[in-house]
């Protein structure tokens, strides 16, 4: 495995590596809150760095306790939070709205974020603040979260004692259709069943699931389907492998590994080819032991935070995947839907 971690290390610092789904804003504006300065030296540099990133999407997640009367406050808090570790850090991260300007950050030696919603709860019934949004930096947008919002039903994490389930509703039109005209990604990530064929229907570009992987290999709702891969597929969009033991492996507690999270790439490349899957690892690198109550939930990562990318990659090498497929697994696939949609 030495040689392949060598070439690992070697392969990711010649390409472009991006995370499609991160939860910094929340853990930026949540230790704010409690005081703390300058979080992204502190607790994401050396990660992101060590494991040879270039961009990152930040989600702007809102608790489910913050709903209804927070949703928006609380989006507009991290995406201050963001601004202000920009401010606080310019030497390091660089808050971006294009592909391009993630480059002009990494040639000055620093971290790209772009941001994304992860649900569009804070629009409550409001269509007029996605464009306000839109101006504040948001370039993505997941359309619902595991609950139901204005816009659409979510996919819950297990099954729940509820009525009839639906799609987007008329105002989810609405709003993926203005998404589209404004130049944002689409997310189908949490969305339920119903929601994702609805989202093909009345959307025409590109879209992606930023953070799942294979309901074939794991049974839970919040992964894709075969049918639903080559769907996203022939959009031409990407899905990003979460990292998260629940969507990973049935295997309990510790043991879960790069190698679990590479048999759904294995997977979505037999169905569809290596240009439609990506990362969206929704790593806490060590942040969710900062975290009590509503998000507490019993997982293991199967990549051991961002630092742990090269341990990936060289599961990749060793199963025979070229340095092209790599590069384009790693970032480049993403980076092709970004570049098509938001520029």
């Amino acid at each position: 495995m030495n040689r392949f971690m060598d070439r690992a290390k070697e392969l990711l610092a010649e390409t472009f590596a991006m995370d499609a789904h991160f939860d910094l804003a929340m853990d930026m504006d949540d230790r704010r809150e409690r005081g703390d300065r300058r979080v992204w030296s502190a607790r994401h540099a050396w990660p992101i760095k060590t494991g040879g990133w270039n961009c990152v999407v930040s989600s702007l997640f809102i608790h489910s306790w913050q709903l209804p009367e927070m949703g928006l406050r609380k989006a507009l808090d991290q995406i201050s939070a963001l601004f202000s570790e920009a401010e606080e850090q310019p030497e390091e991260i660089a808050l971006c709205t294009s592909i391009k300007e993630a480059d002009n950050a990494n040639a000055a030696g620093k971290t790209g974020i772009l941001i994304s919603f992860e649900g569009l709860d804070p629009l409550g019934n409001d269509p007029a603040l996605l464009s306000v949004f839109y101006r504040l930096g948001v370039r993505a947008a997941g359309v619902a979260w595991s609950r139901r919002n204005y816009a659409a039903d979510g996919c819950s994490f297990s099954p729940l004692k509820e009525g009839r389930k639906g799609g987007l509703t008329a105002f989810g039109v609405s709003v993926i259709e203005e998404a589209e005209r404004l130049g944002m990604i689409l997310d189908i990530s949490h969305l339920n069943d119903e929601g994702v064929w609805d989202l093909a229907k009345f959307t025409k570009k590109p879209f992606i699931a930023s953070h799942s992987n294979c309901r074939a290999l794991v049974p839970v709702k919040r992964n894709l389907t075969d049918e639903q891969i080559k769907l996203v597929a022939s959009r031409g969009g990407v899905i990003g492998m979460n990292g998260c033991s629940a969507f990973v492996s049935g295997k309990k507690g510790e043991g879960i590994g790069p190698a679990d999270l590479a048999l759904h790439i294995d997977h979505i490349v037999k169905l569809a080819g290596d240009d439609h899957v990506g990362l969206g690892l929704d790593c806490c690198d060590g942040f969710a032991n900062f975290y009590e109550g509503p998000l507490s939930v019993e997982t293991y990562d199967s990549i051991k935070g961002h630092s742990h990318l090269p341990d990936l990659v060289a599961v990749l090498l060793e199963k025979g995947y070229s340095d092209d497929s790599v590069k384009k697994i790693v970032g480049g696939n993403f980076r092709r839907v970004y570049e098509e949609v938001i520029g």
